[in-house]
């Protein structure tokens, strides 16, 4: 019997969930259709420059996911699962503190970690979870309320785990095994037809609607997919044409001259869906709920711990600016200001170590006989290397928090004389049983790498920098 390995594990998954997702909200296949011809019609203008981020395979294919869970095993048993399909959980979001309104969730994102891997299938999972431990959402009664609620639910059968453990430790399934995993993987996601206790979930809407989302159900699904697309501003445009209510803004660096960091994100707002409701009396009534909604990203070149500084340097300045200047276009000031502040080409972004970049010999270097320039720069500015800008993988704590703010049906209650819990990467790894990595110091390893098989293709003694 032939087999199914990790990476196809991954884009069969990602397939599958895409197709679910379209057939509950039939938008989101809207928002797909659009992204892929927005991509064409870029991928037709700008011809090679187009992919200079990946290519236009990985770029159309790709996808970003999103799910919440409520406790610490419930995000243990996600990483096993992800895991089966060769993805490890990267970085810390702590959500709490990137938004202004409440969303009481701490995330971290399960993704592919290898270059190779990546350019196979860069799918991605976005996971949050629940803080019932954080007194400035939830009072010590409502905690335990939550706690036990949470305990007595089952999010993923014990088969998947298995089938899930397997996978992750032979790095592939047996054919009919792979189609079981994916199918039991798949139905975790949907969205339940089982009655949701209408007085529970309003109890924790008072607090948070990201928390009634969670707690206020006893099953799991996926908040959004999101496709990526080459020219966000234009996907915004048609969308809106087409009649689709988009939030407000666009999230993440604003649109300039110079090269793309980063990520942008946007969505359509959460649409109302038909849930049914357990009343008081115990009778079941329709109902709706506003939790999921359409969400698309463009992503541009990872920075450097440097490099984010000054992002997030740049982006308190134009919170400054916007707040002395209420009347101006929030975006007209952030595009002024990058224009002040940003390097204006990737080369500039290079030099001054504010990017990442893969570096290797040019075809067209001089010849074998010839003297390599000492130092990076020249190496590069002389045509012996040509520098490669690595994509941005992961996430923004602000803007995802300003994804999940503009889809809210409310701003929730957040008590700030309250001390926070606290949260942490070393927390989040013991939740998990295995370590959250640092995005950092995973582009560092794959330029690192890049800049060695240089030096000694050179034969340089000397490391590059």
């Amino acid at each position: 019997m032939s087999t199914i390995s990790q990476w196809q594990l991954r884009a069969a998954f990602a397939v599958r969930l895409s197709e679910m997702y379209g057939q509950e909200v039939p938008a989101y296949t809207t928002l797909v259709d659009v992204s892929r011809e927005v991509n064409e019609d870029v991928l037709r203008a700008q011809g090679a420059d187009a992919e200079r981020l990946g290519s236009i395979g990985r770029v159309t294919a790709e996808r970003h996911g999103a799910i919440r869970v409520g406790t610490p095993r419930e995000l243990q048993q996600v990483a096993r699962v992800f895991g089966a399909l060769g993805m490890h959980p990267v970085g810390f979001y702590d959500l709490r503190e990137a938004a202004a309104s409440a969303v009481p969730v701490v995330s971290t994102a399960f993704r592919p970690i290898d270059g190779e891997e990546l350019a196979r299938n860069p799918f991605r999972v976005f996971t949050s979870m629940l803080t019932p431990a954080d007194p400035r959402f939830f009072d010590a009664g409502l905690r335990a309320r939550l706690e036990t609620f949470l305990a007595g639910r089952q999010l993923f059968p014990p088969e998947l785990l298995t089938l899930a453990d397997r996978a992750a430790a032979e790095r592939e399934l047996p054919e009919d095994d792979a189609e079981r995993f994916l199918r039991l993987a798949v139905s975790v996601f949907e969205l339940s037809k089982e009655p949701v206790d209408r007085a529970w979930y309003r109890t924790l809407e008072q607090v948070s609607a990201v928390a009634a989302d969670i707690g206020g159900v006893r099953s799991t699904h996926i908040n959004h997919l999101t496709p990526r697309v080459l020219d966000i501003d234009e996907l915004y445009r048609r969308m809106t044409d087409r009649g689709i209510e988009m939030i407000d803004t666009i999230q993440g660096p604003p649109a300039w001259k110079g090269p793309d960091v980063l990520l942008r994100q946007t969505s359509f707002r959460a649409l109302a869906e038909p849930r049914p409701m357990r009343a008081e009396d115990g009778s079941v009534v329709g109902g709706e709920l506003r939790v999921r909604f359409g969400e698309v990203e463009a992503r541009g070149i990872a920075l450097t711990r440097t490099g984010r500084a000054l992002y997030d340097e740049l982006l308190g300045h134009v919170d400054e600016l916007a707040s002395r200047s209420p009347v101006e276009s929030r975006h007209d000031i952030a595009r002024a200001v990058w224009e002040r502040h940003m390097p204006g080409s990737e080369e500039e972004l290079a030099a001054e170590g504010l990017a990442y970049f893969t570096y290797r010999l040019a075809d067209d270097r001089p010849s074998d006989a010839a003297t390599p320039p000492a130092g990076l720069a020249e190496l590069v500015r002389q045509g012996w290397v040509r520098a490669e800008p690595i994509v941005y993988e992961d996430f923004l704590p602000r803007s995802a928090a300003g994804i999940f703010q503009s889809n809210l049906s409310g701003q929730g209650t957040r008590d700030n004389e309250q001390t926070g819990a606290a949260y942490d990467a070393d927390w989040l790894s013991g939740a998990v049983e295995r370590e959250v990595l640092d995005p950092f110091a995973l582009y560092e390893q794959q330029q690192n790498r890049s800049l060695a098989h240089v030096a000694r293709s050179l034969g340089l003694t000397t490391t590059l920098r």
